[in-house]
């Protein structure tokens, strides 16, 4: 018999597989347990699927779940059950990863992306809480190794006529940008991600060999250490040219949040991921730039994630919760 209060969440990461359970009188505050392993470079679907398998074993030590929730890294068709595909592990290609747990838990089971499945979480459980009251629609970014995002509206993930919306990464904010994994110019990630961010550091460190002399003693003078997180560190430092180049993918960002906001006008926008740990200049340069790009008189209330690394995960829960 399944256990009417135990839930079970799944997060399958790009490079980190996630199991835990929680209770929905404590869901969004603590764990009844949580075990997480790496999943290792060249991993493949099966693998990860015998992992996943084996974790969420040991976090349910023979309860049974009255429902799954699933946060997956990568594009899913929620309504057809499908995983598409995963950016980061092979072999998961149309794979129907609901009716397989279904199946091997025997409790119905809900899942969308991990884009989605954390601005859910932050809406149930985080910094969608205002009053101790949920906001009515918020647009979740992270902005981390990409720059992805999800919407909630009156409660709700909206996904779009094809699952794809949210994709805040790829709005276009300088066509004379540089090149984007999706193959065109100027998006928002391809200068406001956290490898982007380093990248255009590296660039003006060979162009300028006379400039960034702290971010040059921070990687010891070995430009392939250059990371986004070194990068804000050299710019609290004040390192000008890390200053710039913090700035300029702040601005990007907060250029292309502005242009979300204009079209669909949400109650709150959260930023989570690596990035948005770098620094209150980093924060600034972000808001300032969304307020330049809406009508006067748009409310532009750009947060923090609560959730942290997490948020995903509390995400499967509420799904678990609601099948939303």
């Amino acid at each position: 018999m399944p256990s009417e209060r135990l839930l079970l969440a799944l997060d399958y990461g790009g490079t980190k597989l996630t199991a835990a359970a929680a209770t929905p009188d404590t869901a969004g505050r603590e764990w009844r347990v949580r075990r997480s392993i790496p999943s290792p470079p060249g991993a493949d679907a099966r693998y990860d699927q015998f992992t996943m398998l084996a974790l969420a074993d040991e976090v349910l030590a023979g309860d049974r779940p009255a429902a799954v929730g699933v946060s997956f890294g990568g594009p899913v068709n929620a309504a057809a059950s499908l995983v598409l595909l995963s950016h980061h592990v092979r072999g998961w290609e149309n794979t129907p990863l609901r009716a397989q747990l279904q199946s091997r838990f025997g409790a119905p089971c809900f899942m969308d992306n991990d884009a989605n499945a954390a601005a859910l979480g932050e809406w149930r459980f985080g910094a969608g809480q205002v009053e101790a009251r949920p906001v009515a629609s918020l647009l979740y970014v992270t902005v981390s190794t990409g720059v992805g995002g999800g919407w909630i509206l009156d409660g709700r993930i909206h996904g779009g006529a094809e699952g794809m919306a949210g994709e805040i990464g790829h709005t276009m904010v300088d066509p004379a940008g540089p090149l984007c994994i999706c193959g065109r110019r100027g998006c928002v990630e391809s200068i406001a991600s956290g490898p982007n961010l380093a990248r255009r550091a590296r660039e003006r460190l060979m162009a300028e060999p006379e400039a960034g002399r702290v971010l040059r003693e921070l990687v010891s003078g070995n430009l392939e250490a250059v990371t986004a997180e070194r990068v804000a560190r050299a710019a609290e430092a004040g390192d000008e040219l890390a200053e710039a180049v913090l700035t300029e993918a702040a601005r990007a960002l907060g250029h292309g949040l502005g242009t979300a906001i204009t079209l669909m006008n949400p109650q709150r926008v959260i930023l989570g991921g690596g990035v948005t740990k770098a620094g209150e200049r980093w924060w600034r340069a972000v808001r300032s730039a969304a307020r330049a790009n809406v009508l006067p008189g748009m409310t532009v209330d750009i947060v923090p994630a609560a959730l942290g690394d997490d948020a995903p995960l509390w995400g499967a829960v509420a799904l678990a919760m609601t099948g939303n």
